[in-house]
């Protein structure tokens, strides 16, 4: 009944995902490289917990 109040994981774990990808984009321009690997490692971890919920919700 109350579905639409629910917070949505695939929602935010996107939002942090396009985050830590903007902060690695901003490292790497700024000339650190260690820090531009470190966030897109993070980022990398982010991916992985995401993609298999943006594939459920396609199916449903």
């Amino acid at each position: 009944m109350f579905g639409f109040l629910k917070s949505d994981p695939a929602k935010k774990l996107r939002k942090q995902y396009d985050a830590k990808l903007a902060q690695a984009q901003q490292a790497q321009r700024n000339g650190d490289i260690k820090g531009f690997a470190e966030l897109s490692s993070e980022a990398d971890a982010i991916w992985k917990k995401l993609q298999p919920l943006e594939q459920g919700q396609r199916r449903t």
